[in-house]
């Protein structure tokens, strides 16, 4: 078996999920560049990468001339173009968090370059790589549905979650990171076209930040959380109570204090001092907190997508065909398929069953899943329906750039005319 050697770029949460699923004889990790020490610290004890090879800019690690198989590339989103581009120069094939990029020019450059110089691009729609989407695929692909017709998904963000991520935290604000539906969303963009099985047409999108502003917050709410809010008890997003109070919860404290498993006292301070501590209509965010987009696919097919931040959390899915149709529920991993010839109903459970795919463990089964199809793409030429490479994900990135120039400008973007 071919060992790929791998170089991490980024070791935030995204980066150290993925290499932690490196750790058996496919993959050897040597060498990591990350600004946070803590977190370039575990990279380096997890895959006892040698002092040499640990650095804290990615371009002094990209300065050494090419010396690994393949370049994970997960950076803040602002920051994925320059290392990407220089990784493929440099001849290396890339795992791509998504989204690509912030632009959709940086987004194509990026796969034009890859192209000329005949490498590999991965990009990170982990959802492809579940159990749950890879049935679903599989029963459309084998014709349970017959003709796909319309699609309504949801993607229920979770009203904590948005205040971590997007109130709060790196994809509060447009100008620093993205828009909404590019960070969180591009995920769900990409499945219904995978599901599809079409490329968008036309596209039109409405949605706005409606509450986490400071006109909703309390007259006498504080700055900050900790400096004692009198609505904190009642408050869903006292910032003292998810990140402090709440130490199971190790995903948001470790993305706050930027650094692995921080202590209360070091949580404290972050609270004092940065984003994660402030109250949350009174952040600089500027993200939507709910949005709708309509999409008509080349071969008739129609969907709509619902991003809200207002529930518990989880995605839902109402695919309907000629012949059937199916609903899914993510968070239960559960599908519901309705046969019009028999008029029965039946409960599929994905994990009950062998797909297609190679699927297992994080993110609903994608994180794992995903750096297992890595290796099949890289070391032995995989090309089935899963992969998420970079032409068809820049292709769908395209529709969620429309989407967002449709939701600004309140018109119908045709795609065509958009790309050009």
């Amino acid at each position: 078996m071919k060992t790929l050697d791998v170089i991490l770029i980024g070791a935030g949460s995204r980066g150290r999920i993925y290499t932690d699923f490196m750790t058996d004889s496919r993959f050897n990790v040597v060498a990591v560049a990350e600004p946070i020490k803590e977190c370039r610290d575990y990279i380096k004890k997890k895959h006892n990468i040698a002092d040499a090879m640990c650095f804290e800019d990615w371009k002094d690690l990209l300065s050494v001339p090419k010396f690994a198989d393949v370049a994970v590339i997960a950076t803040s989103d602002s920051m994925h173009y320059a290392p990407a581009m220089r990784a493929i120069e440099l001849g290396y094939n890339l795992l791509l968090e998504k989204p690509v990029a912030p632009t959709y020019r940086e987004c194509k450059d990026i796969a034009e370059a890859a192209k000329k110089k005949g490498v590999k691009v991965l990009v990170c729609h982990v959802l492809r790589y579940t159990a749950f989407f890879r049935k679903i695929k599989d029963l459309i692909n084998d014709g349970a549905l017959g003709e796909v017709v319309s699609i309504h998904h949801s993607e229920c963000v979770g009203n904590a979650h948005q205040s971590h991520s997007y109130v709060r935290g790196n994809w509060r604000n447009t100008a620093e990171s993205s828009n909404m539906l590019l960070a969180k969303s591009c995920h769900d963009i990409d499945i219904m076209q995978w599901l599809v099985g079409s490329t968008a047409k036309s596209v039109s999108s409405f949605g706005s930040l409606s509450y986490f502003k400071r006109e909703n917050a309390p007259e006498d709410a504080p700055e900050y959380c900790i400096q004692g809010c009198p609505y904190g008890e009642e408050c869903y997003y006292n910032a003292i109570k998810l990140y402090i109070e709440d130490e199971t919860n190790d995903w948001f404290r470790n993305a706050a204090a930027r650094k692995v498993n921080p202590t209360n006292e070091e949580l404290a301070e972050v609270l004092r001092t940065t984003q994660y501590g402030r109250c949350v209509f009174k952040c600089d965010n500027d993200v939507v907190d709910h949005q709708v987009v309509n999409i008509e696919y080349e071969n008739g097919a129609v969907a709509s997508f619902n991003m809200c931040a207002f529930n518990k959390g989880g995605r839902y899915i109402r695919v309907m065909g000629t012949d059937g149709e199916l609903y899914g529920d993510m968070e239960e991993n559960t599908i519901d398929y309705f046969s019009f010839k028999t008029r029965e109903h039946t409960v599929i459970n994905p994990l009950d069953e062998k797909l297609s795919g190679d699927i297992t463990g994080g993110h609903g089964g994608g994180d794992e899943g995903i750096v297992n199809t890595l290796y099949k793409y890289i070391a032995e030429d995989y090309c089935g329906d899963m992969l998420s490479e970079i032409g068809v994900s820049v292709q769908n990135h395209a529709t969620v750039f429309a989407a967002e120039k449709a939701r600004l400008e309140k018109q119908v973007i045709d795609m065509k005319q958009f790309i050009g």
